[in-house]
């Protein structure tokens, strides 16, 4: 048997492998608008004097929340003392894990092609390259499913500590009876609200391309080959 590599490009002319290639550019969509966000809200404080005072909140990837300062030294506001105050919440795991599983289909589509398209002669004539694929594929399916589910709740919590409510228990001066605090400016969550949209739409590819690389295997082969076909009937056994 050769195994040399030998470029062959009708795979991605077939579901096996124009899957594997859209699975690759989801995976990109998926971590890639997560991984590089950046935003800032603004705060406006409206003193009892009537003065305003301004705080912008500013956070990014991974959401670490509680490492980011709404105010970075001791300061006045509102003819009150302030001292160094973070924003709270972490929603690192979440977001970390749900990237992670991005980089890792990324990484393992672009593998599977490259054995689609240069070793399908090696890949076809083993069991174990086609089990493999669906294994890791399956469980490709179940961490799409898991990661996108916490980074879904995590988001949820990043926009909580975020909005006003979140800030207003976070800065005691804001529990004063005559201050008022309000989040004038949210940052841009569109990204986030996209990469969550992509990492189920991740989950329902790759367990679309588990049915045709678990048809590749030697266990639908061989359940194929044990059904009778049209028109056989068995034969008696000589007595």
């Amino acid at each position: 048997m050769m195994t040399g590599f030998r470029l062959n490009l009708s795979p991605l002319k077939e579901p096996l492998g124009f899957v594997k290639l859209v699975e690759w550019l989801t995976a990109i969509f998926a971590f890639g608008c997560c991984g590089g966000f950046s935003g800032k809200n603004v705060i406006s404080i409206l003193c009892g004097d009537g003065s305003n005072e301004t705080l912008n909140a500013m956070y990014q990837y991974p959401f670490r929340l509680s490492q980011f300062p709404l105010i970075d030294k001791n300061t006045t506001l509102c003819n009150h003392s302030v001292t160094t105050t973070h924003m709270m919440g972490d929603s690192a795991s979440s977001a970390e894990f749900f990237v992670g599983v991005g980089i890792v289909c990324f990484l393992y589509s672009m593998a599977a092609l490259l054995v689609y398209l240069g070793y399908m002669h090696v890949y076809k004539d083993s069991d174990f390259g086609p089990i493999f694929d669906f294994v890791i594929t399956a469980i490709l399916v179940f961490l799409w499913l898991v990661c996108s589910s916490a980074w879904a709740k995590g988001l949820q919590n990043v926009k909580s500590a975020t909005d006003t409510e979140g800030i207003s228990g976070t800065l005691a001066l804001c529990k004063g009876s005559n201050i008022t605090c309000e989040v004038t400016e949210f940052a841009n969550m569109r990204t986030l609200n996209i990469s969550v949209v992509f990492g189920y739409l991740n989950m329902l590819v790759w367990a679309f391309n588990a049915w045709f690389v678990y048809k590749e295997t030697r266990w639908h082969s061989r359940k194929f080959s044990s059904q009778p076909g049209p028109g056989r009937h068995q034969v008696p056994a000589p007595i």
